[in-house]
């Protein structure tokens, strides 16, 4: 399995004021937002240009997450985008290589995600990203 590119790198912090505060600091913009109800959080992702990628801003309700670097946030993850998360799941795990999720699980509702557990991988998450619709830009609901 060889990704396509880095679709984009997570960053999870406790507070939508946390997130809002190193947007403004970098002059980044939102592109779009979401909840993704699978792991209880609300997303932020930045926009981005011809040369760099987005930034996923992550902001956990509840589950472990939110005890991330003790419950301050830190880098999450880098996610590779891929043309088919179930099959490099299969790609993985014929090497022993087991997903944390035992199918892909909805992201926001452009993209399904499966993660590689960090103790296969140099203690890195790594997320894989498979694009099945759209961006809804327009329908953004705002976060919490």
């Amino acid at each position: 399995m060889k990704p396509k590119r880095i679709h984009h790198i997570g960053i999870v912090l406790p507070t939508l004021e946390a997130a809002h505060h190193i947007m403004d600091l970098f002059g980044m913009e939102v592109d779009y937002q979401g909840f993704v109800e699978a792991y209880k959080a609300d997303l932020i992702f930045t926009k981005y240009g011809e040369h760099e990628s987005p930034i996923e801003f992550i902001i956990p309700h509840e589950g472990v997450l939110t005890k991330f670097n003790n419950g301050k946030g830190g880098i999450a993850h880098v996610a590779f985008e891929v043309d088919d998360v179930e099959a490099a799941r299969k790609e993985f795990e014929a090497k022993g290589v087991p997903l944390l999720e035992k199918k892909a699980v909805p992201g926001t509702d452009d993209i399904i995600v499966n993660f590689l557990r960090p103790k296969f991988t140099e203690n890195i998450l790594f997320e894989l990203v498979q694009t099945v619709a759209p961006i809804k830009r327009e329908a953004n609901q705002p976060v919490k």
